[in-house]
């Protein structure tokens, strides 16, 4: 009536009573965990087949005890192994850690994390790659592990300059940070004075690829999003070497997303303020008609050095931002749209009033009636209604290069309906 029990051996009995006496040393507690993976992946996998695939399933069961020998053999030889038994194993545990998250989370619980760490920090380049690789795919779909890395000091001896390092290894350390950075958004605490040498060297440095820098600028990006890291990124040295980069297409709206997430604080914008190709690179990218999330961000950068500083409306107005703005106004993005016309309005009341202490660009008080206020306002507007003309010839005249002629044409007609001087808020 009752299922029957397997009656215990001396084995097993032998086994738990081992396991239980002598579990604290270090080998036979790497070696209990190698066994329960095994178990638990062979039970994982095992099923009850019918008669007719007990063919296919006996064989499928060898294959498995097959690969579970080599991996035990494999972590063996990571852990206890010479360099290049090492190597092998780094190798193997590579292709499995590529099959599942279940397997890249069983591995680590075996140990691999520590001995492939070390092997990042081994002189020989493609040792030392070959860790990061393996790394790598460890930290693939799992918190767990990354964190387990930070743990194992992965940051600490990552390579303070790239003398020495070749570019295929450097592609690969800036793609295993970027992983780990996402541990950024987690309540795992992760050290950006750590990370940021080896960013800053790869940015600032001629021989890297576009590919490593965008993993590079992607991996300040998700650590800029914690409000925390914004002060040891802005003293490392982050927005400098950002702003180095923004006039480069491939790289320039991550490096302006970046940028937009440190110039929020008072010391990211006092760094921007600083850079000597601030304002002149952020109104060049205002001109990027085919990048309009390159538009979006810039202006949203100089709407934020614009507020609260007549200073910076200056310089910007110097370097001829008005005309760009206004081309934005009538032919960008609706954000990009947006935010340039702000931007018109506060240069507007620039020329009207002074800025307040507390607040962006205001109305000031004058006497009704004054002759020198009037003559102002009278200056103002033919000077916007230039500014317009201008701005619509020019626009015109680059639509006709561009289209067809019967395009242009149409085009033309539309253009010269929907933006005239009229549609402009002032």
């Amino acid at each position: 009536m009752f299922p029957r029990q397997k009656p215990s051996t001396l084995s097993d009995s032998f086994s738990s009573a081992t396991t239980s006496r002598f579990f604290p040393y270090p080998k036979l507690r790497f070696f209990s965990r190698i066994r329960r993976f095994l178990r638990s992946k062979s039970l994982s996998k095992r099923s009850f087949p019918s008669a007719r695939f007990e063919k296919e399933t006996i064989e499928m069961r060898e294959e498995e005890e097959e690969s579970s020998l080599r991996l035990q053999k494999s972590v063996k030889r990571l852990h206890f192994g010479s360099w290049e038994e090492k190597e092998a194993a780094a190798t193997e545990i590579r292709r499995l850690a590529q099959e599942d998250v279940k397997t890249r989370k069983s591995l680590a619980e075996l140990g691999v994390v520590p001995p492939l760490v070390s092997m990042v920090g081994s002189p020989v380049v493609g040792r030392r790659r070959l860790a990061a690789q393996t790394l790598l795919d460890l930290a693939n779909g799992t918190y767990t592990n990354k964190a387990v890395m930070v743990e194992a000091g992965l940051l600490s001896i990552l390579p303070k300059s790239i003398d020495g390092v070749d570019e295929s290894t450097m592609h690969d350390f800036a793609r295993l940070l970027l992983s780990i950075s996402f541990l950024a958004n987690t309540q795992f605490p992760l050290d950006p004075t750590e990370i940021l040498p080896f960013l800053v060297v790869v940015l600032e440095s001629d021989s890297s690829s576009i590919e490593t820098k965008e993993s590079c600028i992607c991996t300040l990006y998700n650590l800029s999003t914690v409000l925390e890291n914004s002060g040891p990124l802005i003293n490392g040295g982050a927005v400098q070497s950002l702003l180095r980069l923004v006039s480069e297409k491939e790289l320039s709206e991550k490096a302006l997303a970046t940028i937009g997430n440190l110039v929020v604080t008072l010391t990211g914008k006092k760094a921007v303020e600083n850079s000597p190709v601030v304002p002149e690179s952020l109104i060049e990218i205002m001109t990027w008609e085919d990048k309009p999330k390159c538009q979006e961000l810039s202006a949203y950068i100089l709407m934020i050095l614009a507020h609260q500083s007549s200073v910076q409306r200056q310089k910007m107005a110097k370097a001829g931002i008005v005309p760009v703005l206004l081309e934005v106004a009538l032919l960008g993005s609706p954000l990009s749209q947006k935010r340039a016309f702000k931007l018109l309005q506060w240069f507007k009341d620039e020329r009207q009033t002074r800025m307040g202490p507390h607040s962006g660009p205001q109305t000031g008080r004058f006497g009704m009636g004054s002759p020198v206020n009037e003559r102002e306002t009278v200056e103002g507007k033919k000077m916007m209604k230039t500014l317009v003309k201008q701005s619509l010839n020019k626009n015109m005249e680059m639509i006709t290069r561009r289209a067809n002629a019967a395009t242009a044409a149409s085009n033309l007609k539309t253009l010269v309906l929907s933006t005239s001087s009229k549609s402009l808020p002032y």
